[in-house]
């Protein structure tokens, strides 16, 4: 299968500091993708030299086999750690804005972003300004914006960052919904149980360089562990590390 995704012997120095040494890994359509590591391991540099942010020192980001540039924006579904939207324009309004900002025409936008309202209880919320919404709340509009048009590809980062239980189960039945209609979805979280639930593959980085990469299975037999959190833990305390 064809990945919608291919990073290939990626480096990026910035300055004069290295930030990405040498990765490579690809997405397929259909699975969950955890892109997992520590603050300042190098994720965030990653997405964003495959989004066209920066410039590849070496290698090549491509998704579905060419350079990301703003006239895709219709395939690519982001979701950033940190909120992005208008806080003084309601949750519906923003839905449609940014649906038409990936292609789609208003009505088509609207009816979208309703049905997303719905889907996450907050259908009667949907012209109140997002600012009057709680932050799981609005975390849940970000989603809606992600997944407007049912993009080829879905970047979500921390996605279920201040939500409860019974809305992060909510939230995560989205997104295997997506990944159920092909979408490849890169994930990014600390919560290792989202991964061991989720994922199909990790790549797992620190200081910019690979240090596991497979199906979920695969890299715990490799590192003889029983959970994915003590691979994570044991490469972050530089303890069970395969070469």
């Amino acid at each position: 299968m064809k990945p919608i995704v291919s990073v290939k012997d990626f480096s990026l120095t910035l300055g004069d500091k290295e930030i990405i040494h040498n990765i490579s890994f690809d997405v397929k359509p259909g699975e969950v993708f955890a892109f997992l590591g520590s603050n300042g391991s190098g994720k965030t540099s990653t997405i964003r030299s495959l989004l066209g942010l920066y410039e590849a020192t070496k290698g090549s980001l491509t998704i579905n086999g060419k350079r990301y540039s703003a006239k895709d924006a219709i395939t690519v579904g982001y979701l950033p750690e940190e909120r992005g939207l208008y806080t003084r324009v309601s949750a519906i309004d923003n839905l449609i804005y940014f649906g038409q900002m990936k292609g789609m025409d208003r009505a088509d936008a609207r009816s979208a972003g309703m049905a997303f309202l719905a889907k996450v209880g907050l259908e009667d919320k949907a012209t109140l300004k997002l600012k009057k919404l709680s932050g799981g709340q609005q975390q849940k509009v970000q989603l809606g914006v992600a997944v407007m048009g049912d993009p080829d590809l879905l970047i979500l980062d921390e996605p279920t960052k201040g939500l409860d239980p019974v809305n992060r189960k909510l939230l995560l039945d989205i997104v295997e919904a997506h990944k159920q209609k092909g979408a490849a979805v890169i994930y990014i979280t600390h919560l290792m149980e989202e991964v061991e639930r989720l994922a199909d593959r990790l790549f797992i980085i620190k200081d910019g360089q690979t240090k596991a990469y497979g199906t979920v299975a695969d890299v715990k037999k490799k590192f003889k562990a029983v959970s994915i959190e003590d691979v994570f833990v044991g490469i972050y305390q530089d303890k069970k590390e395969t070469k």
